[in-house]
């Protein structure tokens, strides 16, 4: 009677372990679906090989100043392992192709490790179609003074951050946006 008793709960935490991660494999292709799928059903053009572009904290800070022009920039923080980000990126993509006409310019910083730039981050920009726009800061390189020099807000202690700047105006967001929330932060500066 034990062994029929133990054979039957050693089976049912198997199927039980299964049933689990088939549902953690699915949640997860959902959400990498989301990022990869281009916002039309035409099959996109060649990939954009990604480019390992380094910024130096100094670098970093030369692009996040005021820049002598009608251009809006709008730089995101983020890493390809935090779930924010990833979430958000979708409305970044829609966004470059909205106003790709007009005089907006994205960057978006990664803060990954650097033992993933040529493997996580790299596969990530070729498969979203942002190798163009992605730089590669060392996040251990960032120190609080960084921060206070570059930001009224945000101290580096939480990701994703945007940073927009049109001339002198400047927001800053901390946490994820809403395709709403960005659409509206960009239109405020028209």
């Amino acid at each position: 009677m034990k062994k029929l008793i133990l054979g039957i709960l050693v089976l049912t935490m198997i199927t039980a372990c299964k049933k689990e991660s088939n549902v953690t494999e699915n949640s997860d292709q959902t959400q990498n679906d989301s990022l990869v799928t281009s916002e039309s059903n035409e099959v996109s053009a060649a990939v954009i090989p990604f480019k390992e572009i380094e910024l130096t904290p100094e670098q970093t800070s030369k692009i996040l100043g005021k820049q002598d022009n009608d251009t809006l920039y709008v730089t995101n923080f983020f890493a390809t392992w935090c779930g924010p980000c990833m979430r958000e990126m979708p409305h970044f993509k829609e966004k470059i192709q909205e106003t790709k006409s007009q005089p907006v310019k994205f960057t978006f910083v990664s803060l990954d490790e650097k033992d993933v730039w040529g493997t996580k981050v790299k596969a990530f920009a070729e498969e979203n179609s942002l190798s163009k726009h992605i730089v590669l800061v060392d996040a251990m390189k960032l120190n609080p003074e960084f921060f206070h020099q570059n930001f009224k807000q945000w101290d580096g202690g939480s990701i994703p951050f945007t940073f927009m700047r049109k001339g002198d105006k400047t927001d800053e967001t901390v946490g994820m946006m809403s395709a709403e929330m960005l659409d509206s932060k960009i239109k405020s500066f028209q």
